[in-house]
């Protein structure tokens, strides 16, 4: 399982996350994801520990803390939803039916 990290200044690197991090336990990989267009850090990352417990309590630890400025929002992450597919909601596609078309007389 991984840690979501959001909120993060737009100065913060990899390394900077791992120092954080390994106050709670061994880092396995810290993911910071960037903007395909500019290249630029999103404001976000994703940190992976070597075990749950070391997780939990770096999310204890760090969800709410100020850091660069910034207020953290630390906790699970979610597993990526699947893009596409039926998103539900409206009727998809052509028409609705019924109703009255006024050109058709």
């Amino acid at each position: 399982m991984s840690i979501y990290v959001g909120n993060l200044s737009y100065q913060v690197t990899d390394e900077d996350l791992k120092e954080v991090f390994k106050e709670y336990g061994e880092v396995k990989r810290v993911q910071v994801p960037t903007d395909r267009e500019t290249g630029k850090m999103r404001g976000f990352a994703f940190v992976e520990m070597s075990n749950e417990d070391e997780e939990t309590a770096a999310i204890d630890a760090l969800d709410g803390a100020e850091w660069m400025g910034r207020s953290l929002k630390v906790n699970k992450a979610k597993p990526r939803e699947e893009r596409g597919g039926n998103r539900g909601g409206g009727y998809g596609g052509r028409g609705g039916g019924g109703g009255f078309n006024r050109n058709r007389y």
